[in-house]
């Protein structure tokens, strides 16, 4: 999109040009260009980097560390991260824990956790879907139950993504039976090392160990921990799911894989032309980017209503839906346009260091795994299907 940035827009948009020239590492983001693997300690050399600028929140309140961004400021920043190669933000603390809290946790919390998040004290996962409870979520089972000034958790929670490095999950849990199911669930801090927490791993399609499987076995939890009220975690709950499902959509994500695939159609030949000269996939490639082009103009809309006061509504439902088919069609245009060379796939190429020969040209390296990985992002953060549901019920009133 051609914004017309005012002066001070590009004043801050050339701030942040710098910032990737001069203190951004180097190493990180030729690794996140070559798609490979991120360790833990990459993704904490990433979060303090920004924190040491005053980048890292850019929707929190100064007051607690965050930098106010303006809409424009944030779009600015996330497609010049994405184009430059700079790694993802990890969400749970920062993008989706923290405005919960914001809104509804109290001062003691904010004052405790908020700074932890900010440094990298505490990095968090999300305790949300179950066996059998994903797009129900309301279904949930994992139990909390209140014994003197402690809750007392039981049950399991699965797809935890990077569970596996986190210090503390937040959770929702069930803390009565009666009524509908949505009004008997809390809203849950716990502690990942406290007795009876056990994580197991669940290895993905692309090969990796990004989820897991957390469970819970009769798990002490201080009271405190609880935020707002018992039985009112439901709303929270909602809360949390449109600033995730406003991260889901990824437009930055999608601006750079567009740019990638028109450097692959450029490369990669059809009856001895360049495919972006084919008329079939031209037009296919031209559908996605005006679709996307469009989406940005929504996100805006949606960043410029949150940094007004209001949750993201049921917008955000639409951007997520939007948004994950175009990242999903993205990929598998870059698929179809590498041909064979997308067929070889060797997961342990892509980890840092790897001996591993790679068989295609260096823009395939990784397609297939971002492809495969890309699956996922219409069923999480609730499935497609429900957020047509959503849009249905709450924009159009049937």
């Amino acid at each position: 999109m051609d914004l017309n940035y005012t002066q001070e827009e590009l004043a801050f948009k050339a701030e942040v040009e710098k910032f990737f020239d001069e203190k951004a590492p180097q190493r990180l983001l030729d690794k996140v260009k070559a798609r490979k693997t991120l360790t833990k300690a990459d993704m904490e050399e990433w979060h303090a980097t920004l924190n040491s600028v005053g980048w890292l929140a850019p929707g929190w309140p100064k007051e607690y560390g965050g930098c106010e961004w303006t809409p424009v400021q944030k779009h600015i920043f996330d497609e010049i991260s994405n184009l430059r190669g700079g790694p993802r933000i990890i969400p749970f603390g920062l993008g989706m824990l923290a405005p919960v809290l914001l809104a509804f946790g109290s001062e003691e919390q904010k004052r405790h956790y908020l700074p932890r998040i900010l440094d990298g004290t505490d990095w968090w996962c999300q305790g949300y879907s179950e066996p059998g409870a994903g797009s129900d979520l309301a279904s949930l089972k994992t139990t909390a139950v209140k014994e003197g000034d402690h809750y007392i958790v039981n049950g399991q929670k699965t797809w935890t993504t990077l569970g596996q490095h986190a210090d503390w999950i937040f959770c929702l849990v069930r803390t009565s039976k009666e009524g509908k199911p949505q009004e008997g669930i809390s809203f849950l801090l716990i502690d990942m090392n406290t007795p009876g927490v056990e994580v197991r791993p669940i290895i993905l399609l692309e090969g990796e160990h990004e989820v897991n499987e957390v469970f819970f076995d009769n798990v002490k939890v201080p009271a405190e921990n609880l935020v707002g009220e018992e039985n009112k975690g439901w709303t929270y709950a909602k809360y949390l799911l449109t600033h995730e499902r406003t991260g889901i959509a990824g437009v930055g994500n999608s601006n750079a894989a567009m740019e990638s695939l028109k450097k692959i159609a450029q490369q990669q030949t059809r009856k001895g032309k360049p495919l972006a000269e084919d008329p079939i996939f031209a037009a296919r490639m031209a559908q996605v980017e005006i679709e996307l082009e469009a989406m940005k103009t929504t996100n805006l809309r949606i960043l410029a209503k949150a940094q007004a006061g209001g949750a993201p509504g049921a917008e955000s439902s639409m951007l997520k839906v939007k948004g994950t088919l175009i990242r999903q069609e993205l990929n598998v245009l870059a698929r179809q346009a590498l041909g064979p060379h997308a067929i070889p796939f060797v997961s342990e190429a892509l980890e840092e260091g790897s001996n591993e020969s790679w068989m295609g040209p260096d823009y395939a390296q990784g397609i297939s795994k971002s492809y495969f990985n890309n699956r996922k992002i219409s069923i999480f953060g609730g499935s497609n299907e429900i957020q047509r549901g959503i849009i249905t019920k709450a924009i159009l009133g049937l």
